[in-house]
């Protein structure tokens, strides 16, 4: 993997160069080795490589071994409530992710993170990311540009969690709260929907065309929606 360190340094001190790597590297993934700083620099400790290399491989065993089993895919939704958030409201959201994630039939463990804040904490974040001095009702931050029904495979897995993180998303509850009021229906089917919605987004799905993507989008929502029983004639 690497040259030896100079005599009289420190023994576990490497210099990347690429020849080692194709030579005598034992494990059966080098596109991960690679991903390390270029030849020439001082860079990485030898445990700690091999120690993320027994990692990553173990996750991709694991995921393998949960689809052949039929087990359900392990998800992690991380909820930060910046303003005061009903534990229940809490429970739908993580629901709505779970079962967007589950609709688009997402077979790698993912991490979402959620950020419940209000119209005022939505507003700084949209002039800032956006430029836009206004509040939303959501936003979402994807970690991949993923195209719609496309996955996210294994092996982009953080070796520490074993799972794929795939962004964040930002939600308003008070606008939530308001526009549930203005449509006639639930603040619950609001919050989830804007979930679902955010989800989608951070798969690849997107709407600024008002055209067939837009409708692809609507339809992935309402589907997902329908599922939970939160249809529009619903509650």
């Amino acid at each position: 993997l690497a040259q030896p360190a100079k005599e009289g340094g420190d023994a576990r001190a490497a210099v990347w160069d690429p020849s080692f790597l194709v030579v005598m590297c034992p494990l059966p993934i080098c596109e991960v080795c690679i991903s390390f700083p270029p030849e020439g620099k001082n860079m990485f400790d030898l445990q700690d490589l091999f120690s993320y290399n027994k990692r990553y491989l173990r996750g991709r065993m694991r995921s393998a071994a949960q689809r052949e089993e039929g087990r359900p895919v392990e998800h992690e939704v991380y909820i930060d409530a910046e303003v005061e958030t009903p534990p229940e409201v809490e429970a739908q959201i993580r629901r709505a992710v779970l079962a967007a994630l589950e609709g688009e039939g997402i077979d790698t463990p993912c991490i979402v993170e959620v950020c419940v804040t209000g119209d005022e904490g939505i507003h700084q974040t949209n002039l800032e990311t956006r430029g836009v001095d206004a509040p939303t009702d959501v936003l979402s931050f994807p970690m991949f540009e993923l195209s719609p029904g496309e996955k996210p495979q294994a092996d982009w897995a953080d070796p520490d969690t074993d799972k794929v993180f795939l962004g964040d998303m930002m939600i308003s509850l008070e606008r939530a709260r308001a526009q549930a009021a203005e449509f006639g229906h639930s603040p619950e089917r609001e919050v989830c929907y804007l979930a679902v919605h955010s989800v989608l987004h951070l798969l690849g799905y997107d709407h600024l065309d008002e055209g067939p993507m837009k409708v692809q989008m609507r339809q992935r929502e309402e589907a997902i929606l329908g599922k939970l029983g939160l249809t529009r004639d619903g509650p």
